[in-house]
Parts: C-alpha cells; sequence; structure tokens
C-alpha cells in the first residue's frame, strides 16, 4: 500500500512540474486541482492553511508546498517523494534549454511564444487568489486584513515577510 501511495504522490508531482508553467505560484492551481480536487488527499481549508504557512516562510512556495503535501500522506519518504517529482521535469527541461538558451532567446518565435505565456500565467494566479480568498476572506476583519495588505504591497516596497508577519500578529491579536 505504502509504495502504490509513493508512486501516486511521485505521479502526481510530476504532472505538477511538467504542466505548471511560470514559477513556483504558477503551479499552485494545479497542485490545487491534484491534491483538493482530484486526489482528495486533503481539504481547501488545509490546503490554503499550507498556501499561508508556505508563503511566510523564504524560499519557494511550490516546494514548500510539495513537501507539506508529501509529508501529510507518508511522512519524511513522502516529502522527498513529491519534491523529486516536482523538481525532476524543470531539472531535466531546465539543463536542456540552458544547452540551447543562448543561441534561441532573441528569437522571434521564441519571444511571441512567451509573450503568449505570460497573461496565461497571470490569469491562472487570478483563480488561485480568487480561490484561496474564498476560504481567508471569511469576516469583516480578515476582508481589512486582506485589503490593508493587499495596498501596503501595491504602494509599498515592504518586505512581504513583514506584511506577513504582521498579518499574522493582527490575527492573533485580533481574531
Amino acid at each position: 500500500m505504502m509504495r502504490m501511495q509513493l508512486w501516486s504522490i511521485f505521479w502526481t508531482f510530476i504532472k505538477v512540474g511538467i504542466f505548471a508553467y511560470g514559477g513556483g505560484p504558477s503551479m499552485i492551481p494545479l497542485m490545487q486541482q491534484e491534491v483538493v480536487e482530484s486526489r482528495k488527499w486533503m481539504n481547501l481549508t488545509e490546503f490554503t492553511d499550507l498556501l499561508a504557512l508556505g508563503n511566510a516562510l523564504p524560499g519557494p512556495i511550490a516546494t514548500k508546498m510539495a513537501l507539506a503535501v508529501g509529508f501529510k500522506l507518508q511522512g519524511y519518504v513522502g516529502s522527498m517523494t513529491a519534491l523529486i517529482g516536482m523538481l525532476l521535469p524543470s531539472t531535466v527541461l531546465m539543463l536542456l534549454v540552458v544547452l540551447f538558451f543562448f543561441s534561441l532567446k532573441d528569437n522571434p518565435q521564441m519571444q511571441s511564444m512567451l509573450r503568449g505565456i505570460r497573461p496565461a500565467v497571470m490569469a491562472l494566479l487570478l483563480v488561485v487568489a480568487f480561490d484561496v480568498g474564498k476560504d481567508s476572506v471569511i469576516s469583516v476583519p480578515t476582508a481589512l486584513i486582506a485589503t490593508a495588505t493587499f495596498f501596503l504591497f501595491l504602494f509599498t516596497r515592504l518586505h512581504p515577510a513583514i506584511g506577513l508577519l504582521a498579518s499574522g500578529v493582527v490575527g492573533l491579536l485580533f481574531l
């Protein structure tokens, strides 16, 4: 049973690693679809809580999420299985791309393809923001925290860790 679940974890995160383009945050919608909707390994609240905690820590969010999901399912071995599954496709592809990147970076077709991918990544991030927002902004005080934090990050150069820490302190004191 454990071996079957490890293969399931590995192949789930291989899919996330193959089909999620645009960096760590763009992997979250596909990870949510796989982990919450398709596999039902956790519910949306658990996923959102892990996403919030992961964003409060340094480092790439997708790797932290893979580690957390894997750990919930199969402990340390599950964590490493999920992480390897998620990182393997991009590692192999990046090594291949780097071999050709400098000769292709100014290619008009390559530039056009990248210009087409960017808005799709933004749309995926908006979907995640909407889904997470439904589960996170559940009262007037949480809406005020979300709004204040949004404008704080939009109009200042405040480091995200400070804003997240301040929001956590506000939640601790008032919610």
